[in-house]
C-alpha cells in the first residue's frame, strides 16, 4: 500500500557522558519515530569497544530491556531510518560501525549526499569494498583514505567533499562529534542532561528525556564533545544557510522548535495565510490528520469558520495487511482515514492538507467526504504546488509523478473532484518564516547546491 505523502527522512540522536546513554538514545529515537519507521539502531561505547544493536521495524519493537543491557557505556548514538538512498535492508540500517586506521568509529546521518554516486564510483575504482548501498557509508571510506593522522581532520577532509544535506553524529570510544552541512538543510539540536551532552534532530526528543535545550548546531558547524568539555569549530565553506521549509510544513513534530522557530506557530501561520489568500464560504473546516491539524486551526481562526474533526485517522495501520476483494472502494485510504458523517452531512466543507503529491489520495478523500453527505468540498493546501523532486533527504517521486509539475491547479481540481482548490502561495509561505531564508526547491526548482554540470538535478532522477 502506498499513501500519497512525502516520507520523512531520518532521525538521529547522540548522548555523551551519561551512564544511561543507550537508554536515553532509545527514548530519543522513540520521540523521533515520525522521522523514519523502516529500521533503527543504537551503538554504545564503554570506553573500550563500540557495540551495536539494530533491526528493521519500529523502535519499540526492536529494542527491549535485554537488548539495551547489551549496550553498556556512557557514549551512544542512534538512528531511525527512512531510506532516501539505498534499499530497505538490515545492512543499510545505521549506525555504521567500522574499524579504520584511526580506530573504531560509528556514525549516523540525516540527509542525502547528492554527489554520492560519483564519490562511490571513485572509491570503488581505488579499491574500496562497500557493505551497504547507503550513501552514508561513503563518509567512512573517505575518512579511511583521507591520509590524516587524527579523526577530526579526517572527518573535516571527508565531509568537505560532500554535496547536499547532512546532519551527522560520529562516535569513537571516547568522543562524540556532531555537525551540519553548510546549508543547514536538516536540523541538529544540542542539549544538556545531568553531567552529559545530547545531540538530537528535534527538541521533542529533549523533552522526553528531561534534557535542557542549549542551542541549535549552526550550519557548517562541528561540535566536539570530550571529557574535558565541548569545542566548537567551523571548518567548512561559508554559504547562506537554506534549511528545508518542508520541516515546518510536514516533517517535524509540531511540539518541536527548529531553525529558531516553533513548528506549531509556523504551521498555524501557514493556515492563517492560506485563509487570507483563499477564502471560501463554508460551514466547517476540517483537517486531513495528523499533519493538517495545526494549519487547519490557523485557517479556522482567521476565517472564523467552525473547526471540527471530520476525518478520523486509524493510528494502528501496520506495514502489511491482507487486502480484501477490490469490491471495497478506496480501501487503502479507508484503512487510514474515515469520515464522520455527523460533522460532514449537508455541510459546505473546507478540508486542509499540507501537500498534494500524486493527487490520488486527495481524490479519494474528496469522494469519501461527498459520500458522507458533504454538500460541497473545498480543498486547501498549506504549501505551494510541489513541482520538483527533492535531493536533500526527502523521499519524493520523480517529477513526472508530481501532479502539479504537469497540470494546472484547475486540472488538479477536476481530477480530485473538489468544488474548489487553492494552495498557499510561495510568497505567502516565505512571509510566514521571515526573516530567514529556506530551501524551497520542491516548489520553485531553485536548488541551493548544484551538480551534474550545474543543473541542480540528480543524473539518475527523472525531472
Amino acid at each position: 500500500m502506498i499513501f500519497d505523502k512525502f516520507h520523512e527522512e531520518c532521525g538521529i540522536a547522540g548522548v555523551f557522558g551519561d551512564k544511561d546513554a543507550a537508554n536515553l538514545v532509545y527514548l530519543s529515537l522513540y520521540a523521533l519515530q515520525h522521522r523514519g519507521q523502516e529500521g533503527a539502531g543504537i551503538a554504545c561505547s564503554d570506553r573500550h569497544i563500540i557495540r551495536v544493536e539494530k533491526g528493521l521495524g519500529l523502535v519499540a519493537d526492536i529494542f527491549k530491556k535485554h537488548t539495551l543491557e547489551r549496550l553498556p557505556g556512557d557514549i551512544a548514538i542512534g538512528h531511525n531510518r527512512y531510506s532516501t538512498s539505498g534499499e530497505s535492508l538490515l545492512k543499510n540500517t545505521q549506525p555504521i560501525v567500522a574499524d579504520i586506521n584511526l580506530g573504531q568509529v560509528a556514525l549516523v546521518h540525516n540527509g542525502n549526499i547528492v554527489n554520492a554516486e560519483k564519490l562511490r564510483d571513485d572509491l570503488v575504482r581505488d579499491g574500496s569494498i562497500f557493505t551497504s548501498t547507503s550513501d552514508s557509508e561513503i563518509v567512512i571510506h573517505l575518512m579511511a583514505k583521507s591520509g590524516k593522522d587524527n579523526l577530526i581532520d579526517a572527518i573535516i577532509s571527508s565531509v568537505s567533499k560532500l554535496k547536499g544535506a547532512f546532519s551527522l553524529i560520529f562516535m569513537t570510544k571516547d568522543m562524540l562529534i556532531g555537525l551540519r552541512d553548510p546549508n543547514g538543510f536538516r536540523p541538529l539540536i544540542l542539549g544538556k542532561i545531568r553531567s552529559g551532552h545530547v545531540l538530537v534532530s528535534e527538541t521533542c526528543a529533549l523533552d522526553l528525556i528531561d534534557a535542557e535545550f542549549i542551542r541549535e548546531i549552526d550550519p557548517g558547524e562541528m561540535v566536539i564533545i570530550k571529557d574535558d568539555g565541548l569545542q566548537s569549530i567551523r571548518p567548512f565553506e561559508n554559504v547562506n544557510p537554506t534549511p528545508c521549509i518542508f520541516e515546518f510544513i510536514y516533517f517535524a513534530r509540531p511540539d518541536s522548535r527548529i531553525f529558531g522557530k516553533s513548528v506549531y506557530e509556523v504551521r498555524k501561520s501557514f493556515g492563517m495565510k492560506l485563509a487570507e489568500e483563499s477564502p471560501v464560504d463554508a460551514d466547517v473546516v476540517i483537517p486531513v490528520p495528523d499533519s493538517g491539524v495545526v494549519a487547519t486551526l490557523g485557517y479556522s481562526e482567521y476565517s472564523k469558520i467552525s473547526y471540527a474533526m471530520g476525518l478520523i485517522r486509524n493510528h494502528y495501520v501496520g506495514r502489511t495487511f491482507i487486502e480484501p476483494a477490490q469490491s471495497i472502494r478506496h480501501f487503502g485510504v479507508k484503512l487510514k482515514l474515515n469520515a464522520v458523517r455527523s460533522v460532514i452531512e449537508g455541510k459546505r466543507v473546507v478540508v486542509v492538507d499540507d501537500s498534494i503529491v500524486r493527487g490520488t489520495t486527495s481524490r479519494k478523500i474528496v469522494k469519501m467526504l461527498k459520500e458522507a453527505g458533504a454538500k460541497e468540498v473545498h480543498m486547501r493546501i498549506s504549501s505551494p504546488p510541489t513541482c520538483y523532486p527533492c535531493f536533500y533527504g526527502i523521499d519524493t517521486p520523480t517529477r513526472s509523478e508530481l501532479i502539479a509539475s504537469n497540470h494546472t491547479i484547475e486540472e488538479i481540481r477536476k481530477y480530485i473532484t473538489a468544488d474548489s482548490l487553492a494552495y498557499l502561495s510561495l510568497e505567502g509561505m516565505h512571509e510566514c518564516v521571515k526573516p530567514f531564508s529556506f530551501c524551497d526547491a520542491c516548489f520553485s526548482g531553485k536548488y541551493p547546491t548544484l551538480h551534474k554540470d550545474g543543473l541542480g538535478i540528480n543524473p539518475k532522477s527523472e525531472v
